[in-house]
């Protein structure tokens, strides 16, 4: 009989779900019980932003431990406690309800023999494609200049030069769950539609729902000089850490949109900086950035006027989407019957 050791928040219809998938599942919850350790282990900024007020935890660590001891699989997030792998010799498999792998990087889990999966392109895609869409209409109808007609208290409106996004180019790099998603969006609205994922797509047939064009990474600089919008979905690796540089912004289309709802550090926010002020780029709508579990928005960018900077909130909205359960419960199944599962990191990729 597996055990599931449940590290986070459960509602009632979220525990069904699981217990659903086969009588034989016990399901101990632990939600709130490592609070005090990952507190005094995590970063302040991090653990107000998740933890908020309930700081201690529960049960003494004998306890928690008693409890990792029996778990063959933890079903958990970030923040989690750094050490899980050395206190649970059972473990077998970790769930991850974020879509992100990076925030792992600390813990033991990382590269350790556990097999570890996430909900990447499951979790709130649609509302994070629509925050895509809203990224180019702030600047495309210029949302912008009314923020700094606020500022300065009164209109100027030979500043206002909107335009439509029919016929525009959006560049997609990331072109997974989100990044599909907001592809399908934007061709909805009659956009060019191109993107890059880690190999290129050549089979037409293949392409996501309303893309003209899939590239490689070495094809990424040749879709940024086409594009009016781009959108930064990438996962963060090796790879692809500060891949949009001072190269990539000077081969962008002079006064494109940068919108990234990926993690700040894809972006060299020092490169993007100076393309800001040069005009090579003509805004940029974050709803990351570097350090943001650590302290909060670099001042420069946070007050450029032609930035809009959101609190990683791009995925919120009153649709619920189950926060990687119906994905857990998938892999549930599957790992019950032997079978191959959905979103397994692989450590040598980085997601």
């Amino acid at each position: 009989m597996p055990e599931i050791l449940n590290l986070q928040r459960l509602s009632e219809p979220e525990r069904a779900a699981i217990e659903n998938v086969d009588a034989s599942v016990l399901i101990t919850d632990a939600a709130g019980w490592f609070n005090g350790e990952v507190c005094d282990t995590w970063p302040t900024y991090a653990t107000r932003r998740f933890i908020g007020e309930m700081r201690d935890g529960h049960g003494t660590r004998t306890e928690r431990n008693a409890m990792l001891a029996r778990a063959e699989i933890i079903l958990g997030g970030y923040p989690c406690p750094l050490d899980l792998v050395s206190r649970a010799p059972g473990l077998k498999w970790f769930h991850q309800r974020q879509a992100g792998a990076n925030n792992l990087h600390p813990t033991d889990l990382w590269g350790s023999d556990v097999m570890v999966s996430t909900s990447r392109g499951v979790n709130n895609v649609l509302p994070i494609a629509e925050y895509v869409i809203m990224g180019a209409l702030y600047f495309a109808r210029g949302i912008n200049r009314a923020w700094v007609d606020h500022e300065a208290g009164a209109f100027d409106r030979s500043q206002y030069a909107p335009v439509v996004l029919e016929g525009k180019t959006l560049c997609v790099t990331g072109a997974g769950g989100i990044g599909a998603e907001a592809g399908r969006l934007a061709a909805a609205l009659s956009m060019r539609v191109t993107g890059t994922r880690s190999h290129a797509i050549t089979d037409a047939a293949e392409l996501p729902a309303g893309f003209s064009e899939v590239l490689g990474p070495e094809g990424l600089h040749k879709l940024l000089a086409e594009a009016d919008y781009v959108a930064v979905c990438v996962q963060l690796t090796d790879a692809t850490s500060q891949m949009f540089n001072a190269a990539a912004f000077a081969a962008m289309k002079p006064g494109a949109v940068l919108i990234n709802i990926s993690r700040g550090e894809p972006v060299d926010e020092d490169a993007l900086f100076d393309a800001l002020e040069s005009g090579q780029v003509g805004g940029a709508v974050l709803d990351v950035y570097v350090g943001e579990t650590e302290h909060g928005p670099p001042e420069r960018l946070w007050n450029h006027p032609n930035v809009l900077i959101t609190p990683h909130s791009s995925g919120r909205s009153e649709i619920k989407t189950g926060f990687g359960v119906e994905l857990f419960c998938q892999n549930l199944r599957a790992y019950l019957d032997g079978r191959a599962m959905q979103n397994v990191i692989q450590w040598d990729r980085g997601y």
